[in-house]
C-alpha cells in the first residue's frame, strides 16, 4: 500500500490542449500518471521527463508498439517503467528522489495535446520515539519530563498533541537534520497525549504512557529507598577488608613462630691437616679432615 497525493496546481487548455499536474509520492513507492483523453488508433504517444524532455517511453497504436527506454539518462528508469497498453498510463515503480520533477505526454495525432505532471517525491516517514528525559532540570517529585525525537529528516513538522489540541510543534525544510520537542507532564495527569511527525503526504504518530515511561528515571524516593542497601554493602565491604588485614598477619606472625622453633646448623669452612704417623706396610694413610661444628637450638 502506498500514499500518493494529487494536487491540481494550474490546469488550464488552450488551442494546443496543455494540462499540469502537481503529483507527491512516498519515495520507494509506485505512482501511475494518468491523463483523461481518448487515444485514436492512429495516435502517438511521447512520454518525456526533464528540461531536456528526454524520451522514456512511447506507444504507436498503428503499429501497437509499446517502448520503454531503459538506457536514457545513464539507466536512470531502469526496470522502472510500465505502460498501460490500452489506456496509454505510464507507471514509475519504486520511485525515488532522483525520479522527482517534471513529465510531459505528447499525443500526436488529428491535433497535438500535451499534459504535463510534476512529480515531488517524499522522504518515507520515520515513527516518532518518546524517551524519559532524566536530564531536565524541570523534573520533579510532581512532574514528568519526555522528550519526542526523530532522525534524519526534512520537509516535515513535528508536533505535541493533547488530546487533538496542538501543544507544541516544530518544522524544518530541506535539510536532513534530527528534530526533538520536549514536553512536561504530571505523574498523575489522565490526558492523552501523542507526538506525531507529518509532511505533506503522511504521518505517523507515537501515543505517550506516562505510567510505563515515567518510572524509568529514579527520583528522590527511589534515591532514598537506595540508602540502607548502599550502605548495607559498604559495611560489609568494611569488614571483609579489615578480616583479610587481620589474616594474613596472623598467616606472618604463625611462620615467623615456626621458623624459630626449627633446628639452625652452622656450617663452617674446612681445614685440612697432614697426620704425621708411622706407615704400615708400606701402605699411605688417607689424609683425614676435621672441622668444627656447633650446634644450636
Amino acid at each position: 500500500m502506498f500514499n500518493v497525493f494529487v494536487l491540481l496546481c494550474l490546469s488550464w487548455r488552450t488551442s494546443s490542449g496543455v494540462f499540469c499536474e502537481s503529483v507527491s509520492v512516498t519515495e520507494g513507492d509506485s505512482v501511475t500518471l494518468n491523463f483523461n483523453v481518448t487515444v485514436q488508433k492512429d495516435d502517438v504517444l511521447l512520454w518525456k521527463y526533464g528540461a531536456g524532455n528526454s524520451c522514456i517511453a512511447k506507444i504507436s497504436k498503428t503499429k501497437q508498439t509499446f517502448t520503454t527506454y531503459n538506457d536514457v539518462l545513464d539507466g536512470r528508469f531502469r526496470d522502472r517503467l510500465k505502460l498501460d497498453n490500452q489506456t496509454g498510463s505510464l507507471t514509475i515503480m519504486n520511485i525515488r528522489s532522483e525520479h522527482a520533477g517534471d513529465y510531459e505526454l505528447e499525443i500526436i495525432g488529428a491535433q497535438l495535446t500535451i499534459r504535463t505532471f510534476n512529480i515531488s517525491v517524499y522522504a518515507r516517514l520515520p515513527v516518532p520515539v518518546i524517551i524519559r528525559d532524566c536530564s531536565s532540570s524541570s523534573s520533579s517529585v510532581q512532574n514528568c519530563s519526555v522528550l519526542c525525537s526523530v532522525v534524519n529528516v526534512s520537509a516535515v513538522s513535528l508536533s505535541w498533541y493533547k488530546g487533538n489540541s496542538v501543544l507544541s510543534s516544530i518544522s524544518v525544510s530541506d535539510l536532513s537534520i534530527s528534530l526533538s520537542l520536549p514536553l512536561e507532564v504530571e505523574y498523575q495527569d489522565k490526558n492523552t497525549y501523542s507526538c506525531v511527525i507529518n509532511n505533506t503526504i503522511s504521518n505517523h504518530t507515537t501515543h505517550l504512557d506516562i505510567n510505563t515511561l515515567c518510572q524509568m528515571c529514579s527520583g528522590p524516593a527511589d534515591s532514598m529507598s537506595l540508602i540502607a542497601p548502599i550502605s548495607a554493602a559498604s559495611g560489609f565491604l568494611v569488614i571483609l577488608t579489615g578480616f583479610g588485614i587481620f589474616w594474613n598477619s596472623w598467616k606472618k606472625r604463625k611462620m615467623e613462630e615456626k621458623v624459630q622453633t626449627e633446628d639452625e646448623v652452622t656450617y663452617a669452612e674446612p681445614k685440612y691437616y697432614r697426620r704425621k704417623v708411622q706407615k704400615l706396610n708400606g701402605e699411605k694413610e688417607d689424609d683425614v679432615v676435621y672441622a668444627p661444628i656447633a650446634m644450636r637450638r
